[in-house]
């Protein structure tokens, strides 16, 4: 039975009352996801919750919380927080209008899978997946529900932009304003509503502002370079799983193991997974948004990583989600890392 509007802000209060909860044993105010009054939190979480196309959102502002309660240094306190996240998350994932909500699997294709693959990392080595993905297959998903299996962070382009920019505050000992950092988000979260949108020139005066923000470099190469910078530290600190940003070259440029996969389906499964999570996008346009999106991933791949995206050469696995479905890839990779790492994770 569908859930009530009632019980829908009864949820979203308890996803707010875990955020703060996790401040409190945090002790910081860079610890809280959602730092505006209660009740503006609670209307927006209710509203997201029952609007499926923005369910990304709910899954990464979950999985922010998550990673930080992962944090906390009291074992019961983080038992308590956890048990709580995984509470909320099976309800959340119970909604008609979650993200876990519907599948890109093809039955057919299905029956044909089979795999056979090995270990990769040593007790040693920290866990690090990379994931890429075209849009409609359901990769962000798969690499959600992955960290959660798997027990470790999550970062997809909105937590990135989010620890950019906590890390920027820190850095000036200030908390700024969302809007201080639309220079982040504008390279690392793009909407596919956006890729209809007409492109806008800065002004020369904007030009100048930013030459001198970025010593010289465009905002793209600027973003770009900080990132990588942030995904070598953190990858020297902590298990996790990583959505796009060139991980995966980055992470062999500078010798760190890790984990590369490449989650595709077909053009007709994703154009109705498309059409599924966005309501405006009718057959014709969905496949022209595919093509467009797709050429704007392997043209921004291959500036920076001189790779081929999708070729299958640069990475470990390659996956067609609609052969397995996206708990059925899920299960494919918590194979693939071996049942030793998975239960390390569990413990």
């Amino acid at each position: 039975m569908a859930a009530t509007k009632e019980e829908i802000k009864e949820l979203a209060e308890h996803i707010y009352d875990l955020d703060a909860e996790v401040y409190v044993h945090l002790g910081s105010s860079l610890g809280r996801v959602f730092n505006r009054d209660r009740e503006r939190c609670v209307n927006e979480l209710t509203e997201l919750l029952t609007t499926r196309p923005q369910g990304h959102l709910v899954r990464s502002e979950l999985g922010l919380i998550a990673n930080m309660a992962r944090t906390i240094e009291d074992k019961e306190e983080r038992a308590m927080c956890m048990t709580e996240y995984n509470r909320i998350l099976n309800e959340v994932m119970s909604l008609p209008t979650s993200f876990a909500s519907g599948d890109v699997i093809d039955p057919i294709l299905a029956k044909l899978n089979s795999f056979n693959v090995a270990n990769r990392f040593s007790n040693d080595d920290h866990l690090i997946i990379c994931i890429s993905w075209t849009y409609g297959s359901g990769g962000i998903d798969v690499g959600f529900k992955l960290a959660d299996k798997l027990h470790i962070n999550y970062y997809d382009a909105d937590i990135f932009a989010a620890v950019l920019k906590r890390l920027d505050a820190e850095k000036d000992k200030t908390i700024r304003d969302a809007a201080g950092y639309a220079h982040v988000s504008e390279e690392l979260q793009q909407s596919p509503a956006s890729e209809f949108e007409a492109v806008t020139h800065m002004s020369l005066k904007d030009h100048i502002k930013y030459f001198s923000r970025y010593h010289g470099l465009n905002r793209q190469d600027a973003v770009f370079f900080n990132q990588s910078d942030l995904i070598c530290d953190m990858a020297k600190k902590e298990d996790f799983i990583i959505m796009g940003r060139c991980a995966d070259a980055i992470l062999t440029n500078n010798g760190i193991p890790h984990i590369s996969i490449y989650i595709t389906a077909p053009i007709e499964q994703r154009i109705q997974r498309a059409i599924e999570v966005n309501s405006g996008l009718d057959r014709k346009k969905a496949r022209h948004f595919l093509k467009k999106l797709d050429k704007k991933h392997a043209h921004y791949y291959n500036f920076y990583t001189g790779r081929s995206w999708g070729n299958a050469n640069n990475y470990d696995l390659c996956i067609n989600s609609a052969s397995y479905g996206i708990d059925g890839t899920v299960d494919f990779i918590l194979r693939m890392i071996g049942h030793d790492k998975d239960k390390k994770k569990s413990e």
